[in-house]
């Protein structure tokens, strides 16, 4: 067993499976990367609004890799387990006009700056005397499709991606189907914490660096990523219980924009601070759940807002 270090300059903004890897490793080996935040270093302590409004979509989400695992194939499962993640201590949430479930409303860019206490132990201060528990995680982790050319790292995929789930957490084993040899496995796009759903389509953003060890299982075909998370899920912050809107109807999409657009105005209204700050609050730290999918023809979305986090 081997221990590697990858600089964040070794980093892509898609996935390509021509990409010439950056280290080589065998199955069992430790690897840190050094991730850039999801603008790509365009957004900065010192940015504003009117940042927002000009990022260059081509440098969102850049994933540091890729790496070739020794031995791997189609058809085998690489497993990443994750050993350790290193807070920067700042993060960023933007509304991104044209971009969020709720984009129809909120069409304006908008920025919020988190300052945070490394060790993870005091909540992130936001606005009104509100404040978030964090629980850093992996947004974008996975491989090269086996299909030739360019893809975007934005959508995830059966091979990983841009997955943005809050369980690829410090203690947690991933496993994913392999699609090239090698494998070509790049990671970036750390959160502090973030609600599921990531509603506003951005988290508390902030650069890590990030400890994974890499194994490999021979012949182990797999459909989709399987995430083993051994830790409670919602400790951190669900001491004080929810506050839960609805939105029920038919299509769980519009079910999902209701039941959120009318958290935004509860917040809003409830903490006096602007709604496009109570909607960027919610992608931080408030769920969204199927909470009922059986009794048709309507269902039922639930946006979880966790009472721990107002003042």
């Amino acid at each position: 067993m081997a221990t590697h270090y990858i600089e964040r300059r070794h980093h892509h903004f898609g996935w390509d499976n021509s990409l010439s890897p950056v280290l080589t490793v065998q199955p069992g080996d430790i690897v840190e990367f050094e991730t850039i935040d999801a603008s790509g270093g365009q957004l900065t302590p010192n940015s504003t609004a009117a940042d927002v409004a000009t990022l260059d979509f081509g440098k969102v989400n850049p994933a540091t890799g890729p790496i070739l695992v020794e031995g791997a194939e189609p058809g085998d499962a690489l497993v990443v387990h994750v050993h350790d993640m290193k807070p920067s201590g700042w993060g960023w949430t933007a509304n991104i006009p044209g971009f969020g479930l709720l984009a129809h409303r909120f069409t304006q860019p908008a920025l919020v700056h988190w300052h945070y206490d490394t060790t993870l132990t005091t909540p992130a201060p936001f606005k009104a005397g509100a404040s978030v528990p964090l629980k850093p995680f992996i947004g974008v982790i996975g491989q090269a499709l086996a299909e030739s050319g360019l893809h975007s790292v934005v959508p995830p995929r059966r091979v990983g991606g841009n997955m943005d789930t809050a369980d690829i957490c410090v203690g947690s084993t991933v496993t994913f189907p392999v699609e090239v040899e090698g494998a070509l496995f790049s990671l970036g796009d750390t959160h502090a914490a973030q609600g599921d759903g990531e509603v506003c389509g951005t988290a508390i953003e902030s650069a890590m660096n990030v400890v994974v060890e890499l194994q490999l299982i021979k012949n182990r075909t797999l459909k989709f990523p399987i995430i083993d998370n051994p830790s409670p899920r919602g400790r951190h912050i669900d001491g004080k219980g929810y506050l839960v809107t609805t939105g029920i109807g038919p299509d769980l999409m519009q079910n999902a924009i209701e039941a959120l657009d009318q958290m935004v105005d509860l917040i809003s209204d409830r903490l006096k601070i602007e709604p496009v700050d109570a909607y960027m609050l919610c992608s931080a730290c408030a769920d969204l759940k199927i909470t009922e999918i059986v009794d048709q023809p309507n269902w039922i979305v639930g946006c979880h807002f966790p009472k721990a986090v107002l003042p």
